[in-house]
């Protein structure tokens, strides 16, 4: 049976995260809506490079289905884009190997996390962007950056609600930070993701920034494998899933 991996994005303001669930709007609900009224409302399961969480923005994220539709790529995303609502949108659509998945063939993720660094708020933008009025220090927080890269037990900066099963050893290729004028744009690109990571990960960098924590403690902090010790969890709406590798 034809397999169809499309890139997708959503806008996760109004959505109760990516995976279904009973009585609740989710992005997968609404693929899975659309896929059917095409399917002559036979069920289409619908499988993602990971979840999202209630309010966190995709422009990247990707999915893969099975069909017995012989649809070419083009058709794909202009039938799925026909039925879904406007807050969620195919970019590209194509047939792929039968071998393919969008979870277990992840190579690398990109997150960005966006934060509005001044005292006024911006209230066009308070579900896209992190409002943090205090004063930053950004040479520190670049310096702590550069000791989450490479790979370490992320223990520390996983929720402790994760239900991840085996180690939390996770390989970090690039944090970073980069100043735009009141705009910060942090970068998280790995192998893979814990549980609430990049939000932690954010929320302790910001806790760098205000001299609450030093650069190099970050290095305690990931010995210690004590998510008590890490900085606030930083809200759901600065997070976008940016990109899938495969």
């Amino acid at each position: 049976m034809p397999k169809v991996k499309c890139t997708i994005a959503y806008d996760g303001s109004h959505f109760f995260g990516y995976q279904i669930q009973p009585d609740k709007r989710t992005v997968q609900g609404e693929l899975e809506s659309a896929l059917q009224k095409i399917h002559k409302k036979n069920s289409i399961r619908v499988h993602a490079s990971g979840r999202t969480d209630t309010g966190v923005h995709a422009k990247g994220q990707t999915i893969h289905f099975e069909s017995d539709l012989k649809l070419s790529s083009e058709s794909w995303t202009r039938a799925l884009n026909a039925l879904l609502p406007d807050d969620l949108y195919v970019h590209q659509s194509e047939i792929v190997p039968d071998q393919f998945h969008a979870r277990f063939d992840v190579v690398e993720k990109e997150y960005r996390y966006f934060v509005l660094n001044r005292e006024e708020r911006d209230i066009f933008r308070r579900k896209y962007i992190y409002h943090y009025p205090y004063s930053l220090d950004i040479e520190k927080i670049e310096r702590a950056c550069k000791y989450l890269i490479g790979t370490h037990d992320f223990t520390t900066f996983s929720s402790a609600r994760a239900t991840v099963k085996g180690d939390k050893i996770r390989t970090l290729f690039e944090v970073s930070c980069r100043s735009h004028g009141e705009e910060l744009e942090f970068v998280f690109r790995g192998s893979g993701f814990l549980y609430n990571m990049v939000r932690i990960l954010v929320g302790t960098l910001l806790s760098v920034g205000q001299g609450k924590i030093e650069p190099n403690d970050i290095i305690t902090l990931l010995e210690a494998k004590d998510r008590s010790i890490a900085g606030k969890t930083a809200p759901a709406e600065g997070l976008y899933l940016w990109r899938v590798g495969y």
